[in-house]
Parts: structure tokens; sequence; C-alpha cells
């Protein structure tokens, strides 16, 4: 144990104050906000390896039930909707303020310095690294600071009286590149102003998904998504008015070398209202190309196939007629979905694999080989007993819940063909397919605003990487007419003699930069300046009085 001096005093308690204060300091240095930016670095990574529910809620679906024991556990920690979750949440919150504290001391302090005066020339000039210094008349203070004024360099001049045990001295200061600091406060604020962006999107932005089947439509309210997500500014009574019908979607497939069965594109026909009593009007949705309306933009996202099947029941009468929307499960459209029949006792269920370019085998079993509609064909599993639906609990369309159900028959078709279910219960017909196409309806009032941001931190750094902070000082020292004023005033090699009987003065140019970064890169360029400089103060004819 470390024993305490006795003639120390010990330090005051710090108090709740004091700790506050402690703490915001902590919290507002540059260290904090850069470990607070690697976290939500870190914190995105969930949001761009997993589904995310606001994305694709089917994916999401999908990968909790691959994930029995995982998939559950990720979900109630929020890995599925990351960018809503609290600890994303938290981490953001505390960048924001971190940065908020960094930005405006330092805003002021750089409006502060961009105001004052370059400092004086220092003492003894001919330390700095790649000094110069010669001989000649006098005049070189004015040349020099109308050289740098014209250069668009801050210009002071002074000087100091002669003295028993100095010469008079004159001097310029000039100093360049303060949009150094000004590019950096500018990408810091950048940041802010994204961060800023993306909270206006959060609180105030939407966005849903939607499967549409050809000739079917979709009206802007919230009943009619499949999934949707609002800030908690958001009233859903007061979405866009606007509708849409899907009437064709047209998909090509290339059919030779190495990227056989790749799309080649793929676009949804769509003839959609901007409000209810508004002229129809026509569109087309492509990838990247997405329709706009009252500032809400639909983009297209998925597609598939929905086959058409029709359910008689044992005395004839149709209960089923309808076109069922099919997931693809692979990129050769191998595609998954169910059958729900609840009429009749006992109530009827379907699971079914559709394969629009239809093969069997004995590894693989039924699948496709090319993801066009060449060959369709269904392979269903027919199921009677109770499908849980009278129970109140919500239950997903595309998945069939067969623990109250007992498996009655397999069956493959072919459009056109029909499949007589075992013991009368009914037929089930496969007449043919349409296409589906899956929409994320999303309004993001911030995107403006974060495309500002990034193009002031793009500009904001490229600002503070390439241009460099420097000064420059000239300093003339009077001689006697022998130029006479001691070592420093030896002529430099090459620097013309200054005529007889007149006055002579010690001429010194030095310089240097006012950040280490890319010094070593950046001091041969203000090299180069100071030597511009001193040509142009040893040029004949430019010397004044």
């Amino acid at each position: 144990m470390t024993a305490i001096d006795p003639g120390q005093s010990p330090l005051p308690p710090l108090g709740t104050v004091g700790f506050a204060r402690w703490a915001w300091r902590q919290l507002t240095s540059m260290r904090t906000a850069l470990i607070l930016l690697f976290l939500l670095a870190v914190a995105s990574v969930p949001g761009t390896v997993l589904p995310q529910r606001g994305n694709d809620p089917i994916a999401v679906r999908t990968w909790i039930e691959d994930a029995p024991t995982t998939g559950p556990i990720l979900d109630r920690l929020g890995f599925f909707e990351v960018y809503s979750s609290p600890w994303f949440s938290a981490v953001y919150l505390l960048l924001f303020i971190s940065l908020i504290g960094c930005v405006i001391p330092r805003a002021r302090h750089h409006w502060q310095a961009m105001r004052a005066a370059p400092p004086p020339a220092p003492r003894n000039l001919m330390r700095l690294p790649d000094a110069m210094t010669w001989q000649g008349p006098a005049g070189a203070v004015p040349q020099a600071a109308a050289y740098l004024r014209a250069r668009r360099w801050r210009v002071v001049t002074g000087g100091t009286p002669a003295s028993a045990e100095s010469p008079a001295t004159h001097w310029v200061a000039a100093e360049k590149g303060y949009l150094r600091e000004t590019g950096n406060l500018v990408f810091h604020l950048a940041l802010l102003l994204i961060l800023l962006a993306v909270a206006v999107g959060g609180l105030l932005g939407w966005k849903g998904n939607v499967i549409v089947r050809e000739g079917r439509g979709f009206a802007n309210t919230l009943t009619q998504y499949d999934a949707w997500g609002g800030g908690r500014l958001v009233d859903p009574a007061g979405l866009p008015p606007f509708s849409f019908t899907l009437d064709s979607f047209a998909v090509d497939f290339e059919r030779t070398g190495s990227q056989r069965g790749a799309p080649r594109s793929f676009a949804a026909e769509v003839t959609y209202r901007s409000e209810p009593a508004a002229q129809p009007q026509s569109a087309v949705i492509e990838v990247n190309h997405p329709l706009e309306v009252d500032g809400t933009k639909v983009f297209l996202v998925g597609h598939g196939y929905a086959p058409h099947f029709v359910v008689t029941d044992r005395t004839g009468t149709v209960v089923f007629d309808d076109d069922v929307p099919f997931l693809p499960q692979d990129g050769n459209f191998t595609s998954t979905g169910v059958v729900k029949v609840p009429d009749g006792q006992p109530q009827l269920g379907v699971q079914g694999l559709f394969l629009p370019t239809a093969a069997l085998d004995d590894v693989r079993g039924p699948h496709s080989v090319f993801p066009a509609a060449d060959d369709p064909a269904v392979f269903l599993s027919a199921w009677q007993g109770d499908l849980g639906l009278d129970g109140g609990a919500p239950q997903s369309v595309y998945s069939l819940d067969t623990a109250k159900m007992t498996q009655i028959g397999l069956e493959a078709l072919r459009p056109g063909q029909s499949w007589e279910l075992p013991g009368g219960q009914g037929r089930i017909t496969f007449t043919g397919y349409v296409r589906w196409a899956s929409f994320q309806i999303a309004h993001d009032p911030g995107k403006e605003l974060a495309l500002v941001g990034a193009l002031l931190a793009i500009g904001g750094l490229m600002c503070s990487l390439f241009i460099q902070r420097r000064r420059i000082w000239v300093k003339v020292i009077d001689a006697d007419a022998d130029g006479d004023a001691g070592p420093e005033a030896m002529p430099a090699a090459g620097a013309p003699d200054a005529p007889t009987g007149a006055r002579t003065t010690v001429v010194q140019v030095a310089g240097m930069t006012r950040t280490s970064t890319l010094d070593d890169l950046q001091a041969p360029a203000l090299l180069e300046e100071m030597k511009a400089l001193a040509e142009d103060l040893r040029s004949p004819g430019k010397e004044e009085s």
C-alpha cells in the first residue's frame, strides 16, 4: 500500500457537478467519438449480414425457421431489426452527442484562428530547415508582401528599431492553407448532418413490402401490406392515397454460356393513380428505376411464380379458385407454397413445390433446372384435418401446420391436369400460373439531407487531405554600406552583389508547415514556394527603395 505524504494535501472529493463535467469531457473527446464511430460500424454489421424485417420479412421468417435454436434468440435481441434496436440507437445517440461536443468548440476556436494575424518572424529565423539568406539592396519587405498577397497569402508586416545591441529589422509574416482545418471541421459537421438525416428518416419515414400478382392491384393502406414499419411520428392513416395495378411482369434469363440462368432484365408494367380521383397513368418499374408518387418510391425487389389451383369438394362445389404466390428457394426458382381450404369438414391443406422447368432424379428429387417456365409442373402433398385457423392465432400463408392433420396423398401435375383426392374427398386442378412481383414502398424524408451531408463530407475530406497549412517569413536586417552585418550577411551563391556605397540589407527567407500529417510529402512544395519567393526578391528591376 502506498503511503500518503503527510505534507501533501488530499484532493477534494469530485462531487456530482465535478463528475458530470468529467463525464462530459470524456464523452466529447475526439478519442471517444472515434471509438463510438467504430462501435457504430461494428453494430451495423448484423444489418448487412442478416435479413432485416423491414426489407425482406419473408427471408427473416425463413431464416428463423431454418435456425430454430439461434433464430428466436437473435430475433429477441433485435438482430433482424438492427437499425431500430435499443443497443444500436444508444450508440447512435452517444455518437451524435459526442460529435456535437467535439465540433462546436472546434468551430469557435477555428473562427478565432482564422481572424488572428500570422505570428511574427522568429528571432533566429535561420535555425529553421531550408532557410535561405543573401545580401542585397533594401526594399525586400514591401516586395515580398506584394508578392505573397498576390498569391492569396494572409500577410502582416512589422519590425524592430535599431539598438546598441542589434540593427534594425523588418519582417513579413504570411500564412496560407486555412481551408485544411476548415475542411476537417466541415467533414465532422457533415457527419452530424448525416446522423441528423438518419434520425429524420427514422422518425418521419416509413416503408413496407407487398407481393402483387399479375392482374391484381394495390392500394396504399396499412391493411394491404405484407409487412410495414414506420417512424414514431408517422401516422398510418395519413399515407399518400395512391394505388397501382400490376398489368404484366416481363423477365428474361440468359440461356447460354457460363451465365446461363442469370436474369438479363425484368420489369413490371403498372397502371397507377396518385389519388382515387386522378387519371390513370402507365409506368414501368425496373431495378434502380422506381416509381415515385407524392414523395413515395415504389421499388421492384423480387419476383416469382403463382400457380393457379381450382379445388372442388366431394359434391363438385368449387371451394377454392385462385393463384397462390410460391416463394423461390434457389436460383432456378424451385418454389414452395401452401394452399389452405378451410371450407369443408375435414379441412384441406396442400403443400406444393412449383418447378418452372421440372426435372426429377434419385439424388435431388424434384427440382427446377432453369428459372424460366419452359416445362412447368407442381408436386403436391395433400393433408386433411384441423388447419388451426379457428384458434385466432395468426398464421403464415406460406407454411402449413400439420400437427393436427393427416397426409392423404402425393401427386405431380402439369398445367391442365387434375388430381382426384383419395376417398372421394374432392379434386385439385392445376390450371396454369401467373407471375408475381415483390415491391418495397418507402418514404424517406431524410435522403436529400443525407446526400448534402455526404457531398460536404467528401469535399471537407479532400480539403483536409490535399491542402497544406503553411507559413513563410521574410526578415530584412539593416547593414552598413559595406554590407557588414555579421556572418549571417554573407551573400548566397549566385546572389547579385549590392552596388558599392548603397544601403544594403540581409534578407532571410524561411518557412514551416503547421501539420504533421504528410509533412514529408508536402515539405518539398513549401520549399518550392520559398525558392520562387527568393527568386522574385533577387530578380533585377524589382527592388524598391
